[in-house]
C-alpha cells in the first residue's frame, strides 16, 4: 500500500486531468465481460506533434540516469526520469502491462514533453503554487495512504530510494498543471442546453437503451406438448392474472406457481437493462405502465405473466439525469478537443530536441 503511495505521487507528472466518461452509455467503453487491461498512456495525435530534431544517443561514458533523452525549449529531461516514470506504470499495473520497454519509452516521452511544455506555460503565465496548497496537498496524500506525520512521509519515501524534495517538485509541478490547465482548457469550453438538446435527439435510441426497468416473473409451464396441455397452462395463467389484478400478492403467487428460475425470489427479475430480455417478451414488458401486469403470452417455454415494477424514461427526473450524463460526454469531448489544440500550439512555438 505504501509503496503504491510513492508510486501514485510520481505519476502525477506524468498524465494531466480528464473527465470520467459515464459508464451507462452503452456504446462506449468496454464491453461487457472483457478484461481490463492495463494500457500505457495513448501517444499524441499525429497532427499535435511539432517537428523535432533527432540527434545522435550521447557515448556511453555517460552517467546513465543523467543522460539527456529530450530537451524542451532548453529544459532537459533525462533518461533516469524517463525511466523512473516507466517503472511507476509497471509497479502500478505490475502483469497487465503488455507494451515493450521500447514502446513505452515513446510514449512516456511524449507525455513528459507535454508535462514540460505546460510547466513552462505556467511560468510565462505568471501561475505559482504556495507553500499551503503544496502542504495541503501533501498532507492528503498522508491520510489517504496512512503516513501519520510529514516525517513519517519522508521516511516512507526515502525506504523507496526516492528524494523526498523530488517528490515535492513533482507534486508542486503537477499543481502547477492543474493550474494552467484550467486557465487555457477547462475556463475556454462551455456545453449549451441547445447542444444537450440536439444530442440527445440525435442519440435517443441508444440512451434509452442504457436505461433501466425492474419486473416480475410467473411462468406457467405445460404438464405435457399436448394441445390440452398447452391450453391448461394458458387457462392457469389468465387465473393467476385475475388473482393478482384482485390484489393477490404478486410475488407470494409466483413462490407456488412459477417454473422460472426466479420462483424463490418472488418472481423478481430485479433491474435489468434493455436488451438483456429476449426483444419480444422486452417489447410486452415495456408496453406496460409501472404497476401493470401483462396479459398472459406464450413462448416456447410456456406461459407468462409479467408485472412492471418502475421504468427509467428521458423524462422527468430520469431526463434530468441523462441530461447531466450527457454534458459530461459533451464536455469531455470539447475538453479533449482544447487539450489537443493547446498542446498542439505549444509545440508549434516550441524547440524540442529528441535525443533516444
Amino acid at each position: 500500500m505504501r509503496a503504491r503511495f510513492v508510486a501514485a505521487v510520481l505519476a502525477l507528472a506524468v498524465g494531466g486531468c480528464a473527465m470520467p466518461m459515464p459508464g451507462w452509455v452503452p456504446y462506449l467503453g468496454k464491453k461487457k465481460g472483457e478484461p481490463m487491461v492495463a494500457q500505457p498512456p495513448p501517444p499524441a495525435p499525429a497532427a499535435t506533434r511539432a517537428p523535432v530534431v533527432t540527434k545522435p544517443r550521447p557515448p556511453e561514458s555517460e552517467d546513465v540516469a543523467d543522460r539527456v533523452v529530450a530537451v524542451v525549449n532548453n529544459d532537459a529531461i533525462t533518461l533516469g526520469e524517463l525511466q523512473e516514470n516507466i517503472a511507476i506504470f509497471r509497479q502500478e499495473n505490475r502483469d497487465r502491462v503488455s507494451a515493450s520497454d521500447e514502446e513505452l519509452q515513446k510514449q512516456f516521452l511524449g507525455r513528459l514533453i507535454d508535462s514540460r511544455l505546460q510547466i513552462q506555460e505556467a511560468g510565462r503565465e505568471k501561475i505559482t503554487v504556495e507553500d499551503a496548497e503544496l502542504n495541503e496537498e501533501l498532507a492528503d496524500r498522508m491520510k489517504r495512504f496512512g503516513a501519520k506525520t510529514p516525517e513519517e512521509l519522508e521516511a516512507l519515501v526515502k525506504s523507496q530510494g526516492l528524494s523526498y524534495d523530488t517528490v515535492k517538485k513533482r507534486i508542486r509541478d503537477s499543481l502547477l498543471v492543474q493550474k494552467v490547465m484550467r486557465r487555457k482548457v477547462s475556463l475556454r469550453i462551455s456545453v449549451t442546453e441547445p447542444e444537450i438538446d440536439r444530442y440527445i435527439a440525435d442519440n435517443r435510441e441508444k440512451l434509452e437503451a442504457g436505461l433501466g426497468y425492474h419486473a416480475r416473473h410467473i411462468l406457467i409451464v405445460p404438464a405435457g406438448t399436448t394441445d390440452a396441455d398447452l391450453e391448461a397452462a394458458r387457462i392457469r395463467a389468465d387465473v393467476i392474472r385475475a388473482q393478482i389484478l384482485e390484489g393477490a400478492d404478486f410475488a407470494e403467487l409466483a413462490r407456488h406457481n412459477s417454473g422460472d428460475a426466479s420462483a424463490k425470489d418472488g418472481g423478481d427479475l430485479g433491474t435489468l437493462k434493455r436488451g438483456e430480455l429476449a426483444q419480444e417478451i422486452e417489447v410486452r414488458i415495456l408496453a406496460l405502465k409501472p404497476g401493470e401486469v401483462s396479459q398472459p403470452f406464450p413462448s416456447s417455454l410456456g406461459w407468462h405473466v409479467f408485472r412492471l415494477e418502475s421504468k427509467d424514461m428521458l423524462e422527468g427526473e430520469g431526463l434530468q439525469r441523462v441530461r447531466q450524463q450527457v454534458k459530461e460526454i459533451l464536455y469531455r469531448e470539447k475538453y479533449e478537443a482544447r487539450m489537443e489544440a493547446w498542446i498542439k500550439e505549444m509545440k508549434e512555438r516550441a524547440i524540442i530536441e529528441v535525443r533516444m
